[in-house]
């Protein structure tokens, strides 16, 4: 069952299964290990999956640096990235954000800083609240050894201060290729504010960002 589908066969779970990652949220500290900041503009791609992608790119669009955030797929066949076909949970996709950032902006470190404190709930396996299947699991794709090298670091740093109350399940997996989800995904949080998902889920996460992290958060254009 897609999440379209079955949204209002969900939304009794939401008090109990909330996916905003308020519960799992925390002022998390910054990666030990990190980029420095580039001496001049230019641009780098992050790929992130945690949860639903509608979330995801809200919070990224609003961190400073990040020139866009793109909902799609990554994990399986480019023949099997259509929304409907992922949904089954059988496709090994993984619903995914695409970042371009400017890294004399914001540090990947940085966005995996906001990626584990308020964009998901990287305790949860295979699910994100109300949301479960493989399609939904926590996933850094990097695309260098030197963001596999931060991310695994991050992990490692937050597991051993014992941040959150249960171990981290996010995997680290190199990337292989993205896949834009359809045109109706893309700003699908902003363009529907009032969706009962949106509302419950979605919107805390960006309120989060802009509470949590003042310094990264601008407003989107």
């Amino acid at each position: 069952m897609s999440r379209l589908t079955g949204l209002f066969l969900l939304l009794p779970l939401a008090a109990l299964l909330s996916c905003n990652a308020a519960e799992a949220t925390a002022n998390i500290p910054g990666p030990l290990m990190d980029d420095r900041l580039a001496a001049a503009p230019g641009q780098q791609t992050a790929i992130l999956a945690g949860g639903c992608f509608w979330g995801i790119q809200a919070v990224f669009e609003r961190v400073k640096g990040v020139r866009s955030a793109t909902s799609g797929y990554s994990g399986g066949a480019a023949e099997t990235a259509q929304y409907e076909t992922v949904s089954t949970g059988r496709t090994g996709h993984a619903e995914t954000v695409q970042i371009v950032y400017d890294p004399s902006r914001v540090s990947y470190g940085q966005l995996l800083q906001v990626y584990f404190s308020v964009a998901h709930d990287p305790t949860q396996l295979n699910r994100q609240g109300p949301d479960e299947g493989t399609q939904y699991r926590s996933i850094i794709f990097y695309a260098t050894a030197e963001q596999k090298r931060i991310a695994e670091a991050y992990i490692d740093q937050l597991n051993r201060a014992q941040v959150f109350r249960r171990p981290i399940v996010t995997r680290v997996v190199s990337f292989d290729a993205f896949y834009p989800a359809e045109d109706y995904h893309q700003g699908f949080a902003d363009k529907n504010p009032q969706n009962p998902y949106i509302a419950t889920h979605d919107l805390p996460k960006v309120a989060n960002l802009r509470k949590i992290f003042p310094n990264l958060y601008v407003e989107k254009n």
